[in-house]
């Protein structure tokens, strides 16, 4: 017996039995559980949908309506932010009321068809889309589409979908800032190269971090041809970023003022790994995209190459994901375009000598 449930159920008997409305001191009365409690209890059963309350205070039965169930399909559960992200949904869904159903799309196109198909079979009120891949984007959304249910796009646009996620551009804008600044600070402005960490199969619009980054460098370091503005598709990958960065250094070893903007800090970290391998910390900086835990514990280091992320606020988006999803089920009006906040981390750097601008 789970004594406080008990005594829920026994409110809830009560109301179901009774043929008017109820007063909180009426049910306190027949009872015998203590005021609080009995308030406590019919606050929740109101705010879950199984009681409603009029303005004179008296507390029914209402019908309860079906409950929602929603599908997501995570990134990867290899990948931090991905699993950030889905441990935000989860409880938000859960405090909310509403069942999920979580498949993991492990970073791969014909994964996350395969889950798309499985959500339409489970007959979803609502489906969160959180995949990498645009060329399977369209063919995705018209499955949901064809059987009837809202979708919402997580960070990568889809077609008939609602969009949830950061400002790509904004993002790459403020994280090129930053690495502008640190090369005046730090390197006196002088600038050899600066590489974008991309991940060309999420399309133009996670691109745009890159085309962000790129552009606030220019514009706060004039002086860089536009040759020397390398993209390389690390596909947001640790692994593949590593390689592609020591590639890089070891063409150019005597290069010193190297600017690397990362589409996500898991690429971020791994230019780190190549970084330091090579021993050229001193002449490498990094700026990535999510601030992971192991992210800003390398921007907490004082010798690190990574000196910022930029914070999507992975906290954030599980209650307005369910907010969102609430409010489409619900008829409202929705803006195509709903972005998360942002902020910029950085470390301690960039309070040495003056406020970062």
């Amino acid at each position: 017996m789970i004594p406080v449930l008990s005594k829920a159920l026994d409110i809830l008997e009560l109301l179901q039995n009774e043929k008017s409305p109820l007063a909180l001191e009426s049910i306190y009365q027949r009872t015998s559980i203590s005021k609080t409690t009995v308030y406590r209890i019919l606050k929740t059963f109101v705010h879950r949908g199984y009681l409603a309350q009029s303005q004179d205070g008296l507390y029914r039965l209402v019908a309860r309506p079906k409950k929602a169930r929603f599908g997501f399909g995570s990134e990867s559960a290899e990948m931090p932010f991905s699993e950030a992200v889905t441990d935000s949904l989860k409880a938000a869904s859960s405090a909310a009321g509403i069942d999920l159903i979580v498949l993991d799309n492990r970073y791969d196109g014909p994964t996350a068809l395969q889950n798309a198909d499985e959500f339409v079979r489970n007959r979803v009120d609502l489906v969160i889309e959180f995949q990498i891949d645009q060329h399977v984007a369209p063919v995705l959304a018209d499955k949901i589409d064809a059987a009837g249910i809202p979708l919402i796009a997580v960070d990568i646009p889809h077609p008939h979908a609602t969009f949830f996620g950061v400002n790509n551009y904004r993002v790459g804008f403020e994280a090129g800032e930053c690495l502008a600044q640190y090369a005046k600070k730090t390197w006196d402005g002088k600038v050899r190269w600066a590489l974008g960490l991309d991940i060309d199969e999420a399309g133009p619009l996670v691109q745009s971090r890159v085309t962000g980054a790129f552009e606030a460098i220019r514009s706060r370091l004039p002086g860089i041809p536009s040759d020397f503005l390398v993209r390389m598709d690390a596909r947001g990958l640790r692994d593949k970023s590593c390689q592609l960065v020591l590639d890089f250094l070891r063409r150019h070893p005597k290069d010193r003022g190297i600017l690397i903007a990362a589409a996500t800090d898991t690429s971020a970290l791994g230019a780190v790994q190549a970084v330091r391998e090579l021993r050229r910390e001193k002449y490498v900086a990094i700026v990535g995209q999510d601030c992971i835990p192991e992210a800003l514990e390398e921007i907490s280091r004082i010798d690190s190459p990574l000196i910022g992320s930029v914070s999507h606020e992975a906290q954030s988006y599980g209650p307005r994901l369910i907010h969102l999803g609430l409010s489409i089920l619900s008829g409202h009006r929705i803006a195509p375009y709903n972005y998360v906040e942002h902020k910029l981390v950085t470390g301690s750097w960039a309070s040495q000598g003056g406020k970062l601008a």
